[in-house]
């Protein structure tokens, strides 16, 4: 793997690797920490599955993984990821997120989504940036909609979750002809 940082004063996101992902085992085993999630990251069996699934999308390029270092704390906090990759259409999802609950609502998940969304435009050129959330996530589609995420419709019962439940997904998307405008007005201050 290579050493792709994206970084700023408060957070650093280095590539999510099964060299470092025991840095979060502990957050992995927070309670209802991906309640929204399809993803077991509970045991340290189920995160170094995770992960050997993240690490697998990166060998084939439509995965880019984070581990996420919060600097003011001095602690790692979590994960997130770019997905789906789609170098021909210029698209790719950010997503696969999850910080320990001591950190939510501090300020660490938008500075992560700014250093994302910065790369994915103007490093990679990419056209559009997607996100998904369970519907009954509120608190994630409230954070993605105060990025400047746009609700573009409602896949319904598309995503089988861990307790047989079948959720709704919710699509935003930001296209790149939005991206300078969310710059200036959502990250003036990044």
């Amino acid at each position: 793997m290579n050493t792709l940082i994206l970084e700023n004063n408060r957070v650093k996101l280095s590539l999510l690797t099964l060299d470092n992902y025991f840095e979060i085992l502990k957050i992995g085993q927070q309670k209802n920490l991906v309640q929204y999630s399809p993803s077991k990251v509970a045991t340290p069996e189920d995160l170094k599955n995770y992960v050997q699934t993240a690490v697998k999308g990166y060998q084939n390029k439509t995965v880019i993984p984070f581990l996420i270092f919060d600097k003011k704390t001095n602690a790692y906090a979590g994960t997130t990821r770019f997905a789906n990759i789609d170098s021909h259409n210029k698209l790719l999802h950010i997503g696969w997120t999850w910080i320990g609950h001591e950190f939510q609502g501090t300020g660490l998940n938008i500075n992560m989504k700014f250093l994302m969304l910065q790369y994915a435009f103007e490093t990679l050129k990419f056209d559009k940036v997607e996100f998904r959330a369970d519907e009954r996530n509120i608190a994630s589609r409230k954070a993605i909609e105060k990025i400047g995420g746009k609700l573009e419709g409602i896949l319904r019962k598309d995503m089988l979750m861990l307790d047989g439940f079948k959720r709704n997904s919710c699509c935003y998307g930001i296209l790149k002809e939005e991206w300078l405008a969310i710059k200036t007005s959502v990250f003036k201050d990044f």
